[in-house]
């Protein structure tokens, strides 16, 4: 019997990266580190800043809005009052107030934000994310695969766009998405989703006539194949077979994605949401062995543009001062974050993973006449915990409105350069594309002075 080219693409849908391409080669210099693994909590969009890390309570009303402001754990450190659990944690991470990406355009932001490489509208979907160059660098780990996204399906547009991307170091690096194909690609109806919770129905169940033995039984055969496959397949898809089969194979790793084997009362600590489940399934993916999960929740089909608050004629929201509030926007992150970070720090997987919130950019200082924020490339907000990085600070900080840095502002680029350092990589690194040609890791940031 052999095994045909469209069965080993039904065992093996979910695309899992491996190993390179042949010519792909990469130099790097790895020193000891603190980091083991990587969370990225990717809010795309732009999240507010006034109404969650940066508020203005001394601005104008039309600055600061309805929403009153609290106490941090450092002194004279305020918070928006949508956040209460990050509040009492401050001491767990460095926040960064003077985030800029230099751009108003989602797209142009998102993908500077994704791979640290400042691109040109023509480059959004060509360069490979962080989480890509860190699969390429390290590979898998513990049966996962090197990048995994939770749920991996924001789609910024019209049209919509695919941002989740190995880009030229090809498509298996890309990340194993757990989520499937939304239900509207543009993201403007508002459609309930089924077992939104049930990622093991998502992308790492076999097919129910696939039992185990025989699944062993093709993995068998796929292995006496993959010399020819590998010759006959220049497009890296023969790795992706592999991977696909481990991760099938590994109760370890199936169990990962179960979040029915977490008690209730850690699933109401997250908060029974969108957010909240996401970041608990990325917790129990680390804490499993996974090296890379980025935590997606940006367009959705339920809730629309989630951070992309104009307000606008179909947005259907309420004014940013109430949408603040819901479960399912600022409110909901600070539950979401506050528990994820509570929960690592405890049970001490804190240490030796890296987290990172990040986002397009900030919103804008005057509340518009539709009562929501516009785009604001020139400040925002984001913050780094774990990993061997230094919590308890703030750094930077920005005008009596929060419109304009009043010291350093950090790129993309800088958060990159950081990450890469925290993981003991160098960011001088060598990659090279499918013709050969080498191209810089990261062509422009330094890592963010104080962060490491």
């Amino acid at each position: 019997m052999i095994l045909s080219r469209r069965d080993l693409l039904r065992v093996g849908s979910i695309g899992v990266a491996a190993t390179a391409l042949p010519g792909l080669r990469a130099k790097t210099l790895v020193r000891p580190t603190k980091a083991k693994s990587v969370i990225v909590l990717w809010m795309a969009g732009g999240v507010t800043h006034h109404e969650s890390f940066d508020p203005k309570p001394d601005a104008p009303e039309e600055i600061r809005g309805s929403l009153g402001s609290i106490p941090t754990g450092l002194p004279g450190v305020r918070f928006c009052e949508t956040m209460p659990s990050l509040a009492k944690q401050t001491d767990s991470f460095a926040l960064i107030r003077t985030f800029s990406p230099a751009t108003d355009d989602h797209l142009l932001a998102q993908s500077y934000g994704l791979s640290g490489r400042k691109v040109s509208q023509g480059q959004i979907l060509t360069e490979p994310n962080i989480g890509a160059i860190v699969s390429k660098l390290r590979g898998s780990q513990a049966g996962f695969p090197g990048y995994i996204a939770v749920p991996g399906t924001t789609r910024p547009g019209p049209p919509p766009n695919q941002l989740f991307t190995g880009g030229w170091l090809g498509s298996q690096y890309a990340p194993f998405a757990t989520g499937g194909k939304p239900k509207n690609d543009d993201f403007t109806a508002f459609v309930k989703e089924a077992n939104e919770d049930d990622f093991t129905k998502q992308g790492v169940t076999p097919f129910a006539d696939l039992s185990n033995d025989r699944l062993t039984g093709r993995q068998r055969l796929r292995d006496r194949l993959d010399d020819a496959a590998r010759k006959a397949d220049e497009t890296g898809v023969g790795d992706q077979y592999r991977g696909a089969f481990e991760m099938l194979l590994s109760p370890k790793v199936r169990s990962a994605f179960e979040l029915g084997r977490e008690t209730e009362k850690v699933r109401d600590h997250y908060g029974k949401t969108k957010i909240g489940s996401r970041c608990l399934l990325a917790r129990r993916l680390v804490e499993a062995g996974a090296p890379f999960v980025l935590v997606d929740y940006g367009y959705d089909p339920e809730f629309g543009n989630l951070w992309d608050n104009h307000n606008a004629v179909g947005q259907n929201f309420p004014h940013i001062c109430e949408m603040a509030k819901k479960p399912y926007h600022v409110a909901g992150m600070d539950r979401a974050f506050g528990a994820l970070l509570g929960d690592m720090k405890a049970r001490g997987l804190l240490d030796e993973t890296l987290v990172l919130f990040l986002t397009d950019f900030g919103r804008t200082p005057k509340i518009n006449k539709l009562g929501g924020r516009d785009h604001w490339g020139p400040a925002g907000s984001i913050f780094f915990a774990g990993g061997g990085t230094k919590g308890g600070q703030v750094i930077g900080g920005t005008d009596k409105i929060g419109a304009y840095p009043t010291s350093i502002s950090y790129s993309p680029g800088d958060v990159a350069a950081t990450m890469y350092a925290a993981l003991g990589i160098d960011q001088e690194t060598t990659l090279y594309n499918r013709q050969n040609q080498p191209l810089a890791m990261l062509p422009a940031g330094s890592p963010i002075p104080g962060i490491l």
